[in-house]
């Protein structure tokens, strides 16, 4: 295992064998490293060295460690990138901290389960090349990001490689093609190249040199020079944005709008305060209130405000919509809710409304009846959402063509994909961010929420509870967002687009491409007689 000097102190000395622990040291501070590009100052620099360093600990590994490094990897990551999930468990979810805690441990777990089928993958190719393995080691990646995205009732694709690489105005522009995979692809195939240059020793130490330095200057080249070529759209909008800034809560008193009359008298004024850029649209986010267009408290309070605005308003809702249930050889009909988002028009028309389709596993619904126990005490308030069934497109007065997705669907790209693809010309995020208290959380929703901007090259009008509430254009700039934990309002520029980019018309195309790469590399390479000799054949020159 012989390598450059740059990087000797990640080797053995002739003759003698790196310890398990150590690769396993390595894979941890790897992981816990990278987490960096996700908290703190969201420095991308870790992600684009250290999934490198995680690959370099696998090389010359035996299988069982080669899995447990990316294992091992990927538990610290989470632990130290998404520490939230369990304070949130604890302090809203009415679950003890160990308990929250225990419960991001087995979200870490399947995580870990996936990095370290990857890293095996990827050390079974380094047994016949170290050039063959990392050739295979972006496609294996972008592989695991399709697990995580697509596994089913429990997928939770936060954090992917490439979103650190996003910050950049020039890279962000490949998703526009590939989504959020192509800029994962890019970073992994650099790290790959950085675990090359030190482990491949059957090219000569200057030639592996050559090409790092080769691709470091090209990378610089399009982070520094290439934000100036990207274009700077008009916006011809302006929505008025309105954080409501409501606190957490487990449930809510029937004199609730009572109890809050003077803070909805307060919204109100915030939403109709003159504004000289002459706001055509209200958005409020989803929030936790007990706003439902079947209240009719409620309902006289927003047709209202709607026609006092006299523009289009969107909120976010609960609806309670009937439903036949069957049970004992008798129907009967109840009221089942849904997490949803509603318009209602200048004259007071409700005109339309979306209701979520991908739920928050745990949080929103139940994805396990089996642990239904544990799901009964993570919210009293959301537990029981029914899942929505259509991609809906609205349409405003104007003529003009839009559509809503909730919270938790930010982070899917093929599903916000979706909404582009049916026509809407500007995408609307309503979202309470609130249950991650001052956590990392909300800017990583956003950061993601960014992503899905540039994708679809559409305006995404973010409205947050409680942060962060913003405008991005299509190709990714962010525009006036409101502070944290304020209650406040802010106009917002926006506007409508009708060209769809290749991701817009194909979806994950890239991605499944990335698998079925994969899939070919194993296949040729999982049955070779010749195998266990060349490995070893190596393994015994270095």
């Amino acid at each position: 295992m012989a390598g450059l000097r740059w990087l000797g102190h990640f080797r053995p000395h002739p003759g003698s064998e790196t310890p398990r622990w150590f690769r396993l040291f390595i894979a941890a501070v790897s992981g816990a490293a990278l987490s960096f590009s996700y908290t703190g100052f969201y420095l991308s620099i870790y992600s684009w060295v250290c999934v490198g360093l995680l690959l370099i600990a696998l090389f010359g590994a035996t299988p069982r460690v080669a899995f447990f490094c990316g294992y091992v990897h990927a538990l610290v990551f989470v632990f130290t990138s998404v520490p939230w999930i369990g304070e949130v468990l604890a302090v809203h979810g009415g679950l003890s901290k160990a308990g929250g805690w225990g419960v991001l441990f087995l979200i870490a777990s399947v995580w870990g389960i996936g990095n370290g089928g990857a890293t095996w993958a990827i050390h079974r190719l380094s047994r016949r090349s170290i050039t063959v393995a990392c050739m295979g080691a972006p496609f294996f990646w972008i592989s695991l990001e399709v697990f995580r995205t697509y596994l089913p009732e429990i997928s939770f694709p936060w954090n992917l490689l490439g979103y650190p690489a996003a910050g950049n105005a020039a890279l962000i522009q490949l998703s526009s093609v590939t989504g959020i995979y192509g800029l994962s692809f890019l970073v992994a195939a650099f790290n790959a190249l950085l675990a090359w240059s030190d482990a491949e020793t059957r090219q000569p130490a200057r030639r592996r040199l050559a090409f790092l330095l080769g691709a470091t200057v090209v990378l610089l080249a399009i982070i520094f020079v290439g934000p100036h070529f990207v274009p700077m759209p008009v916006s011809t909008h302006t929505a008025r944005g309105v954080q409501l800034n409501f606190p957490e809560v487990e449930e809510f008193p029937s004199n609730w709008f009572g109890l809050h009359k003077a803070d909805l008298e307060e919204i109100q004024r915030l939403s109709l305060a003159p504004s000289a850029h002459q706001p055509d649209l209200l958005v409020w986010p989803e929030t936790p209130a007990p706003f439902s267009y079947q209240d009719i408290t409620f309902a006289r309070m927003a047709t209202d405000l709607a026609v006092k605005f006299a523009h289009p308003f969107i909120m976010g809702v609960v609806e309670w919509k009937p439903e036949k249930v069957d049970s004992g050889g008798t129907s009967r009909i109840v009221m089942e809710p849904y997490n949803s988002a509603l318009m209602i028009d200048g004259q007071g028309r409700r005109d339309f409304s979306y209701d979520k389709i991908h739920l928050v596993p745990f949080g929103e619904y139940e994805p396990f009846p089996l642990i239904h126990r544990v799901v009964s005490n993570v919210s009293s308030e959301v537990g029981g959402f029914r899942k929505g069934k259509s991609y809906s497109v609205g349409t405003f007065p104007n003529g003009y063509s839009f559509a809503v997705f909730i919270c938790y669907e930010a982070i899917y790209p093929a599903e916000v994909r979706r909404f582009a693809a049916n026509g809407a010309q500007v995408l609307i995020n309503i979202s309470n961010d609130g249950w991650f208290g001052h956590s990392a959380a909300a800017e990583q929703h956003l950061r993601m929420a960014r992503v899905r901007a540039v994708e679809n090259h559409r305006w995404i009008l973010r409205i947050t509870n409680s942060g962060v509430t913003v405008s991005i254009d299509p190709y990714g700039r962010i525009f006036r967002p409101l502070p944290h934990d304020v209650r406040a309002a802010t106009d917002l520029p926006y506007d409508f687009r009708t060209d769809k980019t290749i991701y817009s018309r194909f979806g994950d195309w890239f991605a499944w491409l990335c698998v079925l790469v994969s899939a070919i590399l194993l296949m040729v390479f999982w049955k070779n007689p010749n195998l266990k000799r060349q490995g070893e054949a190596q393994a015994a020159q270095n």
